[in-house]
């Protein structure tokens, strides 16, 4: 029958080399700590909405059809936004330094099931300048919709704004250290089993019942190992002795 997992053992083993688990779990969070906060460049993440909301008379103001076509004409907007058709006048009227391409991956549009609201969300270093290409991006499409699809049915709901306590979405300091600490403790204990399974040293008396599967006949101590007496007539016997010397000696 094969050997099975003990998990008091496999305990054991990591308690005899827990120093390795705790230094690879505290170099790991260093790390994560230096990175985060010294080399990883925040980034800032702004938003401004635009309403897809066709212009109606009173007759129409319930007209349950022309709210739909609204909702689905939202997908269509959403990859309008995001082409170079948009994006390069938006490049031009900020004088960006960054391409096109750069720019869509910065920006993303996303849009509630069955909604008419369009939020158009913006990644920067700078948080200024993310704010200026969510709105810039916003009132392009607004003026150029019309002219592309025919349709007048773009109004922007709320605009980006700088707030003094904007904070970047990442990185997130304690989230990597968090990661980085369960990592360590992770690949910490992956190593001292891996030590322990490549050890096949024999270190006690054990090792050889377990790994030899041979009787231990007996054990030869370290004299050192071998505990002082205890006894009071030991003690006894022990100043006598010393007494039997010094009379000697004298």
């Amino acid at each position: 029958m094969g050997e099975t997992i003990n998990i008091k053992e496999l305990f054991q083993t990591v308690k005899k080399r827990f120093w390795l688990v705790g230094l690879i779990t505290i170099v790991m969070a260093i790390m994560a700590t230096v990175v985060s906060f010294f080399v990883m460049t925040p980034v800032y993440s702004v938003k401004t909405q635009i309403l897809v909301n066709q212009a109606k008379s009173d007759q129409q103001l319930y007209n349950n059809n022309q709210v739909q076509t609204d909702i689905q004409l939202v997908d269509t907007y959403s990859v309008i936004i995001e082409s170079p058709t948009i994006l390069d006048e938006v490049k031009s009227k900020l004088n960006l330094n960054q391409t096109v391409d750069q720019l869509i991956d910065q920006i993303s549009v996303e849009n509630a099931p069955g909604s008419q609201v369009v939020e158009i969300s913006v990644e920067d270093q700078s948080a200024k300048q993310a704010v200026l290409i969510a709105n810039t991006t916003a009132e392009v499409f607004k003026n150029k919709i019309s002219s592309l699809m025919k349709v007048d049915n773009v109004n922007v709901l709320s605009k980006a704004k700088l707030k003094e306590d904007m904070g970047p979405v990442s990185p997130k300091p304690l989230l990597n250290i968090a990661a980085a600490v369960l990592a360590g403790l992770m690949l910490g204990t992956g190593l001292v089993l891996l030590l322990e399974y490549m050890d096949s040293t024999i270190k006690s008396e054990d090792d050889i019942e377990k790994h030899l599967d041979l009787p231990v006949m007996g054990v030869i101590m370290n004299i050192e190992d071998i505990p002082a007496p205890t006894t009071k007539s030991s003690r006894v016997a022990g100043q006598h002795s010393r007494v039997r010397g010094e009379s000697i000696g004298s």
